[in-house]
C-alpha cells in the first residue's frame, strides 16, 4: 500500500484526485490527513471531523472499465470493506444505511464519498472517501453521530484500522471478480438498515409517507414496499430515511 500522510489539506479526495492527474500512483494509494479542513459528504454535505481523532482518507481505484450503471459496486465494496472491518472488532449492531452510511444501533459512525474519473460510458477511475469517528468523543450536538471510541470504551489506532479497511477493500475487490456483481449486492443488501421493517421516509416534495425497504437494484436506487404491496424505486435525491 502506497500511503500520503498529511499534516492537513482541504479534502484528501480533492488532493488524490489532482495528484492522479500529475504523476503516476499505484493501484489502491491512500492518502490519510490528520486535519481535514473542507470535509465533503453525500450530496454536498459537510463532513467534520476534529483533528488527530478520526481516519479521514482517500484511495485510488485504477483501471476499473466498468460500465457505468454499475458503478453502484464500488459503493457496495467500500461499504462492505468497512463493515467487515468493525464487525471483526466487534461494534455492536452494525448496518449500513443506504446508500452508504455505517451505523451502530441508529448513530452514524462512518459516511463515504465516491468519486469517479469517467470516459466513453465507463468508470475508468475511483477516488473512495472514508471518514471514520474514532476517537472523537464530541459531535456539535449531533443527535446521530457516534465514535469507536464511544461504542467500545476504549481509544484505537488509527493506523491499524486503515490497514485494515484498505486490505478488506482489496479483498472486496477480489470477490465482485471472482462472483459477480449480484454476489456483492446481495451482501450489501443482507447488512441494509431497517430492512423489511417498518420506516418513515420523506420525498424530494418534504412530504412523509411509510414504506419497508426491500432492497436495492443494481443502479444504486432503493427498493421500498409501500401500501397494497407497490414496489417503487428511487435514487438518493427522491428520498431520505427518517431514524
Amino acid at each position: 500500500m502506497q500511503l500520503i500522510k498529511l499534516d492537513a489539506t482541504d479534502s484528501t479526495n480533492d488532493y488524490l484526485k489532482s495528484l492522479a492527474k500529475s504523476k503516476y500512483l499505484d493501484d489502491f494509494t491512500v492518502v490519510t490527513t490528520k486535519n481535514q479542513l473542507k470535509g465533503k459528504g453525500q450530496m454536498g454535505a459537510k463532513w467534520y471531523s476534529e483533528p488527530g481523532k478520526n481516519l479521514t482518507c482517500s484511495v485510488l481505484k485504477k483501471n476499473l472499465n466498468i460500465p457505468i450503471f454499475d458503478q453502484f459496486a464500488l459503493n457496495c465494496c467500500t461499504s462492505l470493506a468497512v463493515y467487515n472491518t468493525l464487525k471483526a472488532i466487534s461494534v455492536p449492531n452494525l448496518s449500513i444505511k443506504w446508500p452508504n452510511d455505517i451505523l451502530s444501533g441508529s448513530q452514524k459512525i462512518c459516511g463515504i464519498l465516491i468519486e469517479n474519473i469517467c470516459s466513453g460510458g465507463l468508470v475508468r477511475t475511483s477516488i473512495i472517501g472514508i471518514g471514520l469517528n474514532v476517537n472523537q468523543q464530541n459531535f456539535n450536538n449531533l443527535q446521530n453521530a457516534s465514535s469507536l471510541k464511544m461504542l467500545l470504551g476504549k481509544a484505537l489506532d488509527i493506523g491499524e484500522l486503515l490497514c485494515h479497511i484498505v486490505s478488506n477493500l482489496e479483498e472486496a475487490f477480489k470477490s465482485w471478480e471472482r462472483n459477480g456483481y449480484r454476489y456483492l449486492l446481495n451482501h450489501y443488501e443482507n447488512h441494509l438498515f431497517r430492512r423489511d421493517k417498518p420506516s418513515t421516509f420523506k420525498n424530494s416534495t418534504d412530504e412523509l409517507f411509510m414504506g419497508f425497504i426491500t432492497g436495492v437494484t443494481k443502479e444504486g436506487k432503493l427498493i421500498v414496499t409501500l401500501e397494497d404491496n407497490v414496489l417503487r424505486e428511487f435514487d438518493r435525491k427522491e428520498i431520505q430515511l427518517l431514524y
